[in-house]
């Protein structure tokens, strides 16, 4: 089973990723997963940290001349400002500096954290739930599209709104349509909505707003199969929608039509079925977002999820001191204006995560040329039905 954890704080040495359950003899380079990291830290609207960090990955184990041994693969990303938080985040010794945070961010875990775990050093949350840690799960997703490269599956994300800035039209139907969306500095396939979009965000910067928005993620050519109907954690849709709620401030989770599919009749909502000796069964349309029952059904896997405003303002809202109880502004952290863009490109990597994890269970092998095998076996078996 394809599975993994990180570790790290947002302001501690170091982020880690340990990712357990790949097949040997997968090709993974720095260059790749570096690459993917550097498409988390863009996009207009993100904060002064971004000018601090360039993420960049070690590899730590479970690699040797740049294919997977079977063995856990181990990886971490250093911070770079950690030089100038080793005294407040030193993992040993009483005598840390007072950088503590006693006024809890509405929106943020501070407060409920703090009163779970027993801190009144809310530092010991923040550090912690800060989205600071998604960077080991980019890394992570790095290495998942690899698997699924070699699979003939592809992911790419794109914005479809930010603030009340929404491209209604603008999706891809292949995975080249979406390369404009690498060139957009919000990932915006729509030229004027992305113009649009800029001017929100510079207009929310200087009034100390934040802006939320929705992204879609596509996978192409995803076999038929993945996932099943047989038990709840096993259905794909539910384990894609888990993976992408857990990104920080994503607070929905819509596939196919979605939301928008409950407001239509049921005639308007399915996908009829077609057959022909070349394609086999296939669909003209897909309201089903690929996903039928829980079962991948060979069509493209469409995934959306809408993400609230960054609850660190920079004019900040009202809150209570954790200690004292007294009426306080909560507190200040470095904060992006927006990070639509980065959550999109995280979003990817969630998806393609819990895909390589379908597909491994699915088509299994101890080595990616036993799996590709099987793969393979598969598409003439579903070609000849």
């Amino acid at each position: 089973m394809l599975r993994f954890l990180t570790a790290g704080e947002s302001h501690g040495e170091s982020l880690v990723a340990i990712l357990e359950g790949l097949p040997a003899g997968l090709e993974v380079s720095s260059e790749r997963i570096n690459a993917e990291l550097a498409r988390r830290q863009s996009g207009f609207g993100r904060g002064k940290r971004m000018e601090i960090e360039s993420d960049r990955v070690e590899f730590m184990s479970g690699l040797r001349g740049g294919k997977t041994l079977g063995s856990p693969l181990a990886m971490r990303i250093r911070n770079k400002d950690w030089e100038n938080w080793q005294n407040t985040m030193a993992p040993e010794g009483r005598n840390l500096d007072a950088r503590s945070v006693t006024s809890p961010r509405p929106g943020h875990a501070d407060l409920a954290g703090g009163i779970k775990y027993g801190h009144k050093d809310l530092r010991n949350i923040l550090e912690r739930a800060s989205a600071r840690e998604t960077a080991t799960r980019v890394a992570v997703g790095a290495v998942a599209k690899a698997l699924l490269d070699r699979c003939g599956v592809f992911v790419g994300g794109h914005v479809l709104s930010i603030g009340d800035s929404r491209s209604s039209e603008a999706s891809f139907n292949k995975p080249r349509e979406g390369a404009p969306a690498e060139a957009s500095p919000v990932r915006c396939l729509d030229q004027t909505v992305e113009k649009e979009m800029i001017r929100l965000i510079e207009k929310a910067k200087a009034e100390g707003e934040t802006l939320g928005g929705v992204f879609e993620i596509r996978a192409f050519d995803v076999p038929l199969g993945l996932g099943s109907h047989v038990h709840w954690d096993r259905r794909l849709d539910a384990d894609l929608a888990s993976a992408v709620m857990s990104i920080p401030a994503i607070k929905g989770v819509q596939v196919g039509s979605g939301f928008g599919g409950a407001r239509l009749p049921g005639s308007r909502v399915h996908d009829a079925i077609f057959h022909d000796k070349t394609r086999g069964f296939y669909r003209e349309t897909n309201n089903a977002g690929g996903i039928e029952g829980g079962i991948s059904n060979g069509e493209t896997i469409v995934v959306s999820a809408a993400m609230k405003p960054i609850p660190t303002l920079m004019k900040p809202l009202g809150s209570v001191h954790i200690l004292s109880k007294r009426k306080v502004e909560a507190a200040v952290e470095r904060s992006d204006v927006t990070a639509v863009p980065a959550a999109c490109v995280i979003g990817e990597s969630m998806v393609a995560i819990v895909l390589a994890r379908h597909m491994c269970e699915k088509f299994g092998g101890d080595s990616m040329d036993e799996m590709l095998r099987n793969l393979e076996g598969y598409k003439t078996y579903v070609k000849k039905l």
